[in-house]
Order: structure tokens, then sequence, then C-alpha cells
């Protein structure tokens, strides 16, 4: 069954206290975007937009993209003129089955009426992060770990040997078809081994069905099946690890580095887009640093992803697959994606080459911290940004007084144009800048007034808030 869940993209942080109603959004950019959801519909607490996942295989009903590999579900959209809680991480996402189509839209002149959903097939929405982590020792996640933190696989520069079918060859045998069993649903998506002994990273939306007692299978590139527990999860990020029972010998994908990524890089996408296992396309990379955020209707939560844009086909199904560069090193999780609005699954939902995928150095970063510790540290500044505005950058709204925004010189009515060189246009670009760091990392934001003027830098460190990895 294909991804019916997907959430809605370009949404900012839904948990704001600001509960204004207009609904003219500045984004990214100057079209319409309808944000589907996932599996797993995440919302975002506090200041982190969320992204929209790809839909999974079976989604039927409402054509929402967001996360590939979950669910496709209604698009759900914030109030623009709400303040969205920056550096705050985003919640729980969960893929509702099929539901009714409600999206708000941005007011920007539309080119066309877009949808951005999670693509995981159909499957029982949970309305909290339950726990169910592996119950497996911690020395069993030894070989996980140290591939994680391993030194990113070298990428060539310029023209490489590599083909889209010997990348094909090589990436094939380490990406995984994941089936989830809850209840009367079921969803598929994707999954990329990261070590001999079935350890697996993939999206939260994609097996979240089973957090309440559901049920995991993976499905090998030469058919052989694995039942699976959930190691840990993390909804605000939307990555997951799982661990396939009783696997050894298994081909452990490559692990890249994103930030070495260009723009018209090719890319080749692996996953099991409507249930058709290892499914291999090609395409590039089509820009960076896309704050896209994604939506569940049945949840007050969304995701926020610094996301790599690419124009490789990604459908429903394709969720928590694999990314790769042409040397075959995972390069990101494909995640969301966008569709010409329509009512039906059966009009337009398919790839329409705007793809979305987390970038691998966060993503292992977070299966990392999951792995370990069984819960995520996220960074974040402590404010709040207007989710819409006509300054040319993110406004800040609130800056609790004894927080350390405070102390490094921010102040209410700040604009933000820049952190560390990276332009700001929005509330959105800066929550995904930020959430593009780690805990601990120090900042440079250069600031002005709304008029412009009284420009200024200002340096702080990122703190954390913590999620647990249910």
């Amino acid at each position: 069954m294909s991804d019916e869940n997907q959430r809605s993209a370009w949404e900012i942080d839904p948990s704001s206290d600001d509960s204004s109603s207009n609904n003219s959004v500045h984004h990214d950019r100057e079209h319409e975007i309808h944000a589907p959801r996932s599996d797993r519909e995440s919302s975002f607490e506090s200041t982190q937009t969320g992204f929209s996942s790809t839909p999974s295989a079976h989604a039927t009903g409402s054509d929402q993209f967001g996360m590939p590999g979950q669910p496709t579900g209604s698009n759900q959209f914030v109030d623009p003129n709400q303040s969205a809680g920056f550096g705050q991480p985003t919640g729980v996402m969960q893929a509702p089955r099929q539901l009714p189509h409600k999206t708000k839209r941005f007011s920007t002149p539309a080119v066309a009426a877009l949808i951005l959903a999670a693509a995981v097939a159909s499957g029982a929405v949970t309305g909290a992060v339950v726990s169910n982590r592996d119950s497996g020792s911690s020395s069993d996640n030894s070989s996980a770990v140290s591939a994680l933190k391993a030194s990113p696989a070298k990428t060539k520069n310029v023209d490489t040997n590599g083909s889209v079918q010997s990348v094909a060859q090589k990436v094939l045998p380490s990406v995984v078809s994941i089936t989830v069993e809850a209840g009367n649903s079921g969803d598929t998506g994707s999954g990329s081994i990261i070590s001999e002994d079935g350890t697996i990273i993939t999206n939260n939306h994609v097996i979240a069905g089973a957090a309440n007692g559901g049920k995991i299978s993976v499905t090998l590139n030469d058919g052989t099946t694995y039942p699976a527990n959930i190691v840990a999860r993390d909804p605000e990020t939307d990555i997951a690890v799982i661990k396939a029972q009783g696997a050894s010998g298994l081909t452990p994908i490559s692990l890249g580095d994103s930030s070495k990524l260009e723009v018209g890089e090719e890319v080749v996408a692996v996953g099991s887009p409507l249930g058709l296992d290892a499914t291999v396309t090609s395409g590039i990379i089509s820009a960076q640093n896309r704050p896209v955020q994604a939506s569940s209707e049945s949840s007050d939560q969304s995701t926020l992803i610094d996301a790599i844009q690419t124009d490789a086909a990604i459908n429903p199904g394709n969720s928590g697959g694999a990314l790769v560069d042409m040397d075959g090193n995972l390069i990101g999780i494909p995640s969301v994606i966008a569709s010409l609005g329509s009512s039906s699954m059966s009009q337009g939902s398919g790839s329409i080459g705007l793809g979305f995928a987390i970038p691998i150095n966060q993503a292992r970063d977070i299966a990392e911290q999951l792995i370990k510790n069984g819960k995520v540290q996220h960074p974040v500044i402590g404010v709040q940004v207007a989710k819409e505005s006509t300054a040319h950058g993110a406004v800040i709204v609130d800056v609790p007084s004894d927080s350390d925004a405070a102390k490094a010189g921010l102040k209410r009515g700040d604009v933000v144009t820049k952190v560390d060189g990276r332009t700001i246009d929005s509330g959105l670009s800066l929550i995904a800048a930020i959430r593009s760091h780690k805990v601990g990392d120090t900042v440079k934001m250069e600031v002005t007034n709304q008029d412009g003027k009284d420009a200024r830098e200002i340096t702080m460190t990122l703190s954390s808030q913590e999620t647990s990895g249910e």
C-alpha cells in the first residue's frame, strides 16, 4: 500500500501561541504549496517548521505528498501570521489513513497548486509518541554506531566513472522495503542498511504505525524478509532506526557527506515507490537548504527539514530510502515530495520533479543519538519568529529575558538576515538554518531592525532541547 499520510510543507511551527488567521505566507517559492502528510503527521513544536513527508505506497484518497514512504494525508498549513517558536524541535509525525484534503494556501502569487506529503503506505495514526525501543543491548548496536561515527566516504567533485547502472548495482543490496502492519491498515516505505547485523535508518513516518504494537518487516533486494523492531525514533526530525531481527552479513550502505554537495550534481534515488521494490530513478540536486515543513491533519505537530531538493523521481513509498551520489554514497533520505493538487491519488499525485530529502549529515547525527541514548538533543536559540512579514529576513517576535539569545543581544523586533553567511528570508529559513547545526555549535547572525538599519552581528552558542526517541 502506498503512503497516504502526508505533511504540509512550508508550514511554520503550529504550536506557537499566536493564532492570527492571515493565510498569506512568504516562502522561498512564489507559488502555492500544499503539504500533505506522511504515515505519521508531524507537528512542529515551538520553533521549528516541520517538513512535508512523502506518502507511503498504498495511499489513497487525498493527493498529498510529503515524506516518501509514509501514507499521504490531508495538507495542513499553519496560519502564516502566527509566530513560530524558534529553536525547538518538531513534534510527532503521524501517518493517518486517507483523510479529507484540507489545506491553507499561501496568498503569494501561485504558479501552480502544489502538495507536499510523506510517502508511506497507509497506516494507523498514533496520538502520541510511544516508547517502543528494541530491547537489545547497547553492544548489539556498536557496529551501527561505529558506521555512523566513521568519516564520510569521499565524493569526487568532477566527472566520475560512475553510471546509474553501476550505482544501482552497488546500492540496491543496501536498500530495503519496509512493511508495517497496524490493525487493519498497512504501510510501506523504504530504508537503508547501516550495519551488517541489520540496523536500518528510515523515516519516522514510515514506521510510526508500529509504535503501539504493530508489526514491521523488512525485505532485502534478494527477497529475504526479516521481522524488525523499532530501536528509537524522533518524530521532530522524522528520523527512525529499526533493527532486522536475526540478520547477519548484510551489506551496509556507504555514508556520504551532504555538506560537499553542489547544485547540478547527479544523484540516484533508490526505494520502493507504490510498493515496487528496488526501484531506481536518477536526476540532479536542484537546490539545497530548502526549509520544508510537513504536518498531518490528525496532529498538531509538524516537522521541518533543511532539505536537499532533487528532480529524481520520488513517489509514495520512497520515504526512508536512499538518495545517493554517483559514487553510491548515501547523501540524503527522501522524505517529502510535491505534487500538483488534486482531489484524489489518481490525479496528478505522482512525481513532478520536486522531491526533498533529509541531508545525511543531519540524519546520521540524529540516528547516532537515537541508538546510543534513545533520545535526541535538538539545537535551539530560544526565540520566536514571525511566520509572515514584509521584512527581508526572520522577524523576532519574542525573546525571553533570561535566554541565551537575550544575553547575546537579540531583541524583539530584530530581523535576522543571515546565519553564518547564509541568507535568511523568512522565519522558516531561520529555523531550518539553526536545525542544520548541532547543539553547542557557535553561529554568527547578521541582524537589523525592521527598517533595515542598525546592522550588527550577533554570535551565540546553540543550546539544546531534548526529545525522547520513542
